[in-house]
C-alpha cells in the first residue's frame, strides 16, 4: 500500500479516516525508526502482543488497535516521550483490562489480573507491568455509578505514578478530544463520562513532578480545552425546537 510522503506529519485522525489501520501501522513504523534495534525489538513484540489480544475489538467503527497506535504515537511524536518502557505500556494499556485470561493462561483464576501483570512483567519487565497496573481500572460495584468510580480510580492511580499520567493524558485525548470521530449514543455517553476528567488531568498534567518539558504541557493543555469545547457543543445545546 502506497503512503504519502507527509504521513509522519498527518493528523492521527486524518491518517485513520484515509489509511486506517495500514497507515497507521505505518506511521508507527516511522515514528520508531530513530529508536536503536534493542528498543525497536520491544516495541514491535509489545504491538505484535497488543494486536493478537485485540484482534477481535472494535471500537465503533474501526479495529481497537487503531486506538492503542494512536495513544502511542501520540506519546513519541507531540509528548516526545523517548522512555520505551512508558511507550510499551502506552500500546499495552488495555491489555489486562481487556484480555486478563488470555494473559495469564493457566495461571488465571476468579481474579487473572495478578497472573495477567505477572505474564507482561516477564515479558517486557516489571516497571512496564507496574505502569500498565496503574492506568488498568479495578472491579467496580455494582451498587456505585460505574462513571464515578472510574473518575476516583483515575485520580487515586495517577496520583502515584508520574509516568502512568503521560499514558492515561494520551488514552483521554484519542477518547475525549477524538469523541467527534464517533458516531450513535457513544458520542454522548462519552462525553458524560469524560468531561469531568479535564479539571483532574489540567491540575496532574502542571504538577512538577509531571515529567514533561513545559512546551509538551502547553500542548497537552491546548488539547484538555479543546476536548472541553467539544463536550460543551455536546452536552450544553439546547433542544431542537421542531
Amino acid at each position: 500500500m502506497d503512503f504519502p510522503p507527509y504521513l509522519a506529519s498527518m493528523p492521527m485522525h486524518a491518517i485513520t479516516e484515509i489509511h486506517g489501520e495500514p497507515g497507521l501501522l505505518e506511521r508507527f513504523r516511522l515514528e520508531i525508526q530513530s529508536f536503536d534495534e534493542t528498543a525497536r525489538e520491544r516495541l514491535t513484540a509489545a504491538l505484535d502482543l497488543a494486536a493478537e489480544l485485540h484482534r477481535d475489538d472494535r471500537r465503533v467503527r474501526e479495529p481497537y488497535l487503531n486506538h492503542l497506535l494512536r495513544v502511542a504515537i501520540r506519546l513519541m511524536h507531540h509528548y516526545q516521550v523517548r522512555d520505551v518502557d512508558v511507550i510499551v505500556a502506552g500500546l499495552l494499556h488495555d491489555a489486562v483490562e481487556d484480555h486478563p485470561d488470555e494473559l495469564a493462561g493457566d495461571a488465571g483464576g476468579e481474579d487473572p489480573t495478578p497472573a495477567a501483570l505477572a505474564t507482561l512483567a516477564a515479558r517486557f519487565g516489571p516497571r512496564v507491568a507496574r505502569l500498565v497496573a496503574a492506568v488498568t481500572n479495578p472491579r467496580y460495584d455494582p451498587s456505585r455509578d460505574r462513571d464515578e468510580q472510574y473518575r476516583e480510580h483515575v485520580a487515586a492511580s495517577l496520583d502515584r505514578e508520574p509516568w502512568a499520567r503521560v499514558i492515561k493524558v494520551s488514552d483521554f485525548t484519542d477518547n475525549g478530544v477524538g469523541v467527534i470521530h464517533t458516531v450513535g449514543p457513544k458520542v454522548e455517553s462519552s462525553a458524560r463520562k469524560y468531561r469531568p476528567l479535564v479539571p483532574v488531568y489540567r491540575e496532574l498534567v502542571t504538577r512538577p513532578d509531571t515529567p514533561l518539558s513545559a512546551e509538551v504541557k502547553r500542548h497537552i493543555l491546548g488539547q484538555l480545552d479543546l476536548a472541553e469545547e467539544r463536550f460543551s457543543a455536546i452536552l450544553d445545546q439546547p433542544a431542537h425546537r421542531h
